[in-house]
């Protein structure tokens, strides 16, 4: 088999391969294009004949919908393309581009509506529903609805971030239309006009809609930390090997759906064969990327673990950062005795945004250890937890 079928071929958690999974997002992307060209072109027309803003409107918010499953598709198509000598991590990337891309054109587009739905208001524009553009509107939120479950269906089977958002845009635009639909009837049975505060209504809801997909395209290309229950699984994995005695420093980078890079330090018993230890790591960093389809690199860490002086020292100093705040944990603790002091070395993990300075956390920390060990030297290096390996209830 060659390199590039084997990066073809790279499977999902479900065993569902890279090209099956694109095949099938590129499949409801073009469903989304038909169903949003015919939703635009039959809103339009009710638009045009009533003379309603507001369902012009929705009308344009479809073709939005429409340029969206455009530029996905395209997405879909570059985020396949394989790993290259300058892009060694491959083109997965991409579908998050589009999105961003997708999400900036949704925003121009609500700020044009809210515009003329304004401009409505002020010349005091009058629309007029037939009974024919009511059912057309009715129809139109069926298939919504219709469509919003298609691509919750293929999003969660092919854990796409494009189709899950797709998906709930679809479910929003049946509300938006079905906003509109109560609009229309208002003014069908009791002659208020209401069009424009409803147009008002549609343009709030798309301007909103694309400032949610523009923080999640953004946040995920600015580096997003991982989602909790990849994390948990990644070190349930790891720690359940026997002779790992802990693990720290975990950083996962996410290049896309199946792609995911990640490092992490595993401690071990110092006394155990260096030889056995690196079999150890070798065989976790195998089954980690066949079961999770995680790319593993493991940094080894021998500790020590039957030193009396050195176990006293690590509970103590463990009960001191657990006094200190439940969201403080350390590793890669070790002393070196002397003959009228003790060098004790650790790195302690602060979460961001703790509530004391670095400098003063450090003071407290060795002033605590102090009082236990008067002639310990206390050298202590601050570390970041950049994939939450403590879960919020223990914070």
């Amino acid at each position: 088999m060659t390199e590039k079928k084997k990066k073809t071929e790279n499977p999902t958690d479900d065993g569902m391969t890279s090209e099956k999974r694109l095949r099938i997002c590129a499949a409801a992307g073009v469903f989304g294009i038909i169903t949003n060209l015919l939703l635009a072109a039959v809103k339009f027309a009710v638009g045009s004949l009533s003379g309603s803003v507001s369902v012009t409107a929705d009308a344009a918010n479809n073709l939005t919908d429409c340029a969206s499953s455009v530029v996905t598709l395209v997405g879909f198509r570059l985020a396949g393309k394989p790993a290259d000598k300058e892009h060694p991590f491959g083109h997965a990337r991409y579908e998050y581009l589009t999105g961003l891309c997708v999400s900036a054109f949704v925003l121009m587009l609500g700020f044009s509506f809210l515009k003329e739905s304004v401009t409505c208001l002020i010349n005091r524009s009058e629309s007029s529903f037939s009974p024919t553009a009511l059912i057309l509107l009715f129809a139109s939120v069926a298939v919504k609805i219709f469509q919003g479950l298609v691509y919750r269906k293929t999003g969660k089977r092919t854990h796409s971030v494009s189709l899950s958002a797709s998906a709930a845009d679809s479910f929003n635009d049946s509300i938006i239309t079905a906003t509109v639909l109560a609009g229309a009837l208002v003014r069908h049975f009791t002659g208020a006009e209401v069009d424009g505060w409803v147009g008002i209504a549609v343009a709030i809801v798309i301007l909103i809609s694309g400032g949610k997909l523009v923080a999640e395209s953004a946040g995920i290309l600015l580096g997003k930390a991982p989602d909790r229950e990849t994390v948990d699984r990644l070190c349930d994995t790891v720690s359940s090997y026997d002779g790992v005695v802990g693990m720290h420093d975990l950083i996962m980078h996410s290049y896309g759906e199946g792609r995911i890079f990640a490092s992490v330090h595993v401690e071990v018993d110092a006394k155990k064969d260096i030889m056995l230890s690196h079999e150890l790591i070798d065989r976790i960093e195998h089954d980690v990327c066949k079961k999770l389809g995680i790319q593993l690199v493991i940094h080894l860490d021998p500790i020590t673990v039957d030193d009396p002086l050195t176990n006293k020292m690590r509970e103590d100093t463990e009960k001191i950062i657990a006094g200190i705040s439940g969201s403080l944990r350390f590793h890669d603790f070790r002393i070196v005795p002397g003959k009228e002091r003790t060098n004790v070395l650790f790195d302690l993990v602060v979460p961001t945004g703790f509530v004391l300075p670095d400098g003063e956390l450090v003071s407290l920390v060795t002033r605590e250890i102090n009082e236990l060990y008067p002639t310990a030297v206390v050298k202590i290096d601050i570390d970041r937890d950049y994939a939450d390996l403590i879960g919020e209830n223990e914070k």
